[in-house]
């Protein structure tokens, strides 16, 4: 029996010829004809003038929080509801994550706790350098509310749609409402380049100097001078002709995966106990649905996420809890945290499901049928 994986990687047929293309005419480098075309690809996608492709979406972070000036003894404000990458950025930057706790409808940062972690942050002196906006899931965040406060106490908001690519709010592309947003094209993402990330701006002069770090900081010379610290976080021209192919297939792969979450919806409606979620989608949202998730009823079944999980593997089913929140991780034991209570809630109920763009329905219906099975 076929292993079912959770996101696989999904290509289609124009990938190869960009690939061949550098090969031919010997552009095997972090620079070239792909790697233009793919972050003019992506500007086009999010409705944003400026992107540099990077070699990750953690690269990408890193160099966001460095563009807005974030820096040795400054606090970050951060979602505890996300992958570890979103913090430790923050950390790499010498800077302290400030956790704040999750909202039940979207699952993404609660704006009431925002607004409480700001103003307990200014009491006592440390105003928050930046706000970390993570859109979980590929779910936007309540953005009116976020975005009304990130104004009114003046915190720049860094964009993480790393999971979002292709989902919007009031028809607006995420990615595109802070001052820096960025992306992932890791293998499980939506569209992956193997391994890359983008960021994207607004400001001409920020995208420039995110270029001038992620290529080691080289000062306008004939010889090799660097007044800065660098980094080598270029994206391979080969990897963005990946991108260039898989840029192509956005909408398809938007559209599979809200059909995938649509078919579960369906087919688990049935089961006691259990219920896809978030959902429905807020007014004015439209999710990529990256990834399906579900979240159990202790009062309505006895199943927890960790024996389904394992009565999957059974069946050759890959699946995965939610993220565990970041400030219940050892790493963070010590970081400021508002609120908790649902993020760790979710994370003690939910569980994601196989959301590949290339599962048909016999794959869909072997996950359905051990679901059945089990809860």
């Amino acid at each position: 029996m076929d292993r079912i994986y959770l996101s696989p990687p999904h290509l289609g047929r124009h990938e190869l010829n960009y690939l061949l293309k550098a090969v031919e005419d010997n552009w095997v480098a972090p620079v070239g004809p792909n790697l233009d075309g793919f972050e003019a690809d992506i500007c086009a996608a999010v409705g944003v003038p400026y992107c540099v492709a990077l070699s990750s979406g953690t690269a990408a972070l890193h160099l966001g929080l460095l563009l807005l000036g974030v820096g040795p003894g400054d606090e970050v404000l951060c979602p505890s509801f996300t992958f570890v990458a979103t913090a430790n950025a923050i950390l790499y930057c010498g800077a302290t994550p400030v956790f704040v706790d999750s909202e039940a409808e979207t699952w993404n940062l609660c704006p009431a706790r925002l607004r409480e972690a700001i103003k307990d942050r200014l009491r006592l002196g440390k105003k928050p350098k930046a706000l970390l906006l993570v859109h979980l899931y590929g779910m936007p965040a309540k953005l009116a509310e976020v975005l009304a406060l990130a104004a009114e106490y003046e915190v720049p908001i860094l964009e993480d749609a790393a999971e979002a690519l292709g989902s919007h709010w009031q028809q607006q592309p995420l990615g595109g409402f802070g001052r820096v947003g960025v992306f992932s094209f890791n293998g499980n993402k939506i569209l992956t380049t193997s391994g890359g990330g983008a960021l994207v701006t607004y400001d001409r002069a920020l995208a420039a100097r995110a270029r001038f770090l992620a290529s080691q900081a080289k000062d306008p010379a004939p010889h090799y001078q660097h007044s800065e610290v660098g980094y080598n976080y270029g994206l391979s021209n080969l990897l963005a002709g990946i991108g260039r192919g898989q840029m192509e297939l956005l909408p398809d792969r938007v559209k599979r995966r809200r059909e995938i979450f649509q078919w579960y919806q369906e087919h688990l409606a049935g089961l006691p106990g259990l219920a896809l979620a978030p959902s429905p989608e807020p007014a004015g949202s439209h999710s990529n649905r990256w990834l399906t998730t579900l979240l159990l009823d202790p009062e309505a079944t006895a199943a927890t996420p960790e024996t389904v999980r394992q009565h999957l593997e059974t069946r050759h089913i890959e699946s995965r809890p939610l993220w565990k929140p970041l400030h219940l991780q050892p790493l963070f034991a010590d970081a400021p945290m508002y609120g908790g209570a649902v993020c760790a809630g979710l994370f003690a109920r939910g569980l994601c499901l196989p959301s590949g763009t290339a599962m048909g329905d016999d794959e869909l219906r072997r996950v359905a049928k051990a679901l059945h099975e089990i809860v």
